[in-house]
């Protein structure tokens, strides 16, 4: 079996499963926490990349949150008087993550329903690049895969 196999097949337990890219990536993206309020929702979700190169046995990986909401406002901000009509679309991006969902979301200051517990994801990968003798590297940018 191949690595690449070999990832495919420790994400079975994901909610989603990997996807192949047309230019030889891996591909997975789910949504992993959903708040719904009075006329608002917000969902979180993950979203990661990763490309094996056989030739210089090396695993590239990419992973990134991404929050997105829409609904109405209850005035804040911009809207001081009023209700008003809002979208917004925002990511956090970065390195290695570590912990839960919920540590993650303690930034946006929301509460919500979580369903999956996305560095399972890359602990997988990177397990799975070590027992293959690939070098396993998280890339801060999706365009250096």
């Amino acid at each position: 079996m191949s690595l690449t196999d070999a990832i495919v097949a420790a994400g079975s337990s994901y909610p989603e499963p990997f996807k192949r890219g047309k230019d030889g990536t891996l591909e997975l993206e789910t949504v992993v926490a959903e708040r719904k309020a009075f006329l608002s929702k917000r969902k979180l979700t993950y979203r990661c990349r990763l490309r094996v190169d056989d030739q210089a046995r090396r695993v590239r990986f990419f992973e990134i949150l991404v929050e997105k909401g829409s609904g109405i406002s209850s005035g804040e901000g911009d809207m001081a008087a009023g209700f008003g009509f809002k979208k917004e679309t925002y990511k956090v991006g970065g390195a290695t993550r570590e912990g839960t969902i919920e540590e993650q979301s303690r930034l946006f200051g929301k509460d919500y329903d979580y369903r999956f517990e996305f560095g399972a994801v890359r602990k997988d990968a990177e397990r799975a690049a070590a027992e293959a003798g690939y070098a396993f590297e998280v890339v801060l940018r999706e365009k250096s895969l």
